[in-house]
């Protein structure tokens, strides 16, 4: 099995889990290929008996990877995500950041996962991704999020208006610092944090939240995911911005957008023993009595 090893940034707390997770995959004799920023920064503190294979990218990332393996929290899972893109290289999350709901795999269960990996015993869950139309190019080739989408103001700048429209008719125009649409695997994520719902996965629907509306009524609404959802901004300010996951792009007002599923999926591995509802029952604290 050749594994892919992915992490942005690492403490150095996180050295002694990193040397273990080697060892571990080592000892399972499972192939390595490792991000290349990764592994020189490990080089200073973990010594390799010899230089593994490295990736940069999507580019050189070996089609035969069977998974990519993210250490880090949710915003390393969404980096890996434009690594594999529609490679349908499968992922799995570990978490080394605070709360985890891509990266759900705790770091006192990771022997458990790997061995999961070993013996086959896991699913795979297909999710959703959103793909952006810009009049622009935008984002450098790969115009998808796992997550959401979202326009919002610039900097200091007053309140935008964003005119909204699925499948060209209009939905409503919406005067705030900015509109999120998540998909359901983002609804626990920036939508959730500015009152949007909870959506399973399975759900094929985006969320449309809005971010600080200025008209109190106006409330995140669940559509079909086989809309398209485009936009037209009016503001003060010449400029805007727009991002996909944690990827941030500067627009104008005269730039065109749109959003829309896309033509393919991503696989997250999920170990037996994990599932959507014990993630939100343990992240969200549901059913535990803080008051003590």
């Amino acid at each position: 099995m050749l594994v892919a090893l992915y992490n942005r940034t690492f403490d150095e707390q996180d050295l002694p889990f990193l040397r273990s997770i080697l060892l571990l995959l080592e000892h399972h004799k499972l192939q390595l290929v490792i991000y290349k920023d990764f592994y020189e920064r490990m080089l200073a503190h973990i010594p390799f008996e010899r230089t593994p294979r490295l990736f940069t990218g999507k580019r050189d990332l070996p089609p035969a990877t069977d998974m990519l393996i993210s250490l880090g929290g949710d915003g390393t899972m969404l980096d890996a995500v434009c690594f594999v893109g529609d490679t349908n290289i499968p992922l799995i999350g570990v978490n080394l950041g605070r709360l985890g709901f891509l990266a759900a795999i705790p770091e006192e269960e990771v022997e458990a996962a790997i061995l999961s990996l070993v013996r086959g015993s896991y699913t795979l869950e297909k999710r959703t991704l959103l793909h952006l139309d810009s009049s622009v190019p935008l984002f450098d080739g790969s115009p998808f999020a796992l997550n959401e989408f979202t326009i919002h103001r610039q900097d200091t700048s007053s309140m935008i208006k964003i005119h909204t429209y699925l499948n060209g008719e209009f939905l409503n125009t919406y005067w705030a610092d900015g509109l999120i649409v998540a998909t359901p695997t983002g609804s626990t994520g920036y939508s959730l944090s500015c009152g949007g719902p909870v959506v399973f996965p399975q759900a094929s629907s985006f969320v449309i939240t809005p971010v600080a509306p200025h008209n109190l009524n106006t409330r995140p609404i669940v559509v079909p995911d086989d809309n398209v959802i485009s936009f037209e901004i009016e503001g003060r300010s010449e400029h805007f911005l727009c991002t996909l996951d944690a990827r941030t792009e500067t627009i104008s007002s005269s730039v065109q957008l749109a959003v829309k599923k896309e033509n393919f999926l991503v696989s997250l591995v999920r170990p037996d023993e994990h599932n959507f509802l014990k993630t939100i029952r343990q992240k969200l604290y549901w059913g535990i009595d803080k008051r003590n």
